[in-house]
């Protein structure tokens, strides 16, 4: 397996970017709409750093990956499975639903489709 280590960096990167968000920020603005749209492109950095293989759609498929851990929060998963207070399980899975939340997601899935669409045209 080859490591893309500016994918990986990128990750790492955007891993304290969201640890610190996660930590330290209380804003209106950062943390509840940043951070949520960093989330699909954290998620986009790894799997770009670890599999060599071009994944068609990507985007779309973090997208709707995280749309549907959004719609378990509505489910209130965390308290189906008696993990309210484990704090790290909780904010891994999240406990409160969201629609704008989605809507982040979608901004960042764009976001991505844009960058890998300029990314190969100008590896052409």
């Amino acid at each position: 397996m080859k490591i893309n280590f500016k994918y990986i960096c990128a990750f790492l990167i955007l891993l304290a970017t969201e640890i610190f968000i996660g930590l330290f920020v209380r804003d209106a603005i950062i943390r509840p709409y940043i951070g949520d749209a960093l989330v699909v492109i954290l998620m986009y950095a790894f799997i770009r750093g670890i599999v060599q293989k071009n994944i068609r759609f990507l985007p779309i498929y973090l997208f709707f990956f995280a749309s549907a851990v959004e719609l378990t929060q509505y489910y209130h998963l965390a308290d189906v499975l008696h993990v309210r207070n484990n704090r790290i399980i909780s904010a891994v899975i999240g406990t409160s639903f969201d629609i704008k939340d989605i809507f982040c997601y979608l901004a960042a899935a764009v976001i991505l489709l844009i960058w890998e669409r300029v990314r190969f045209r100008r590896s052409k």
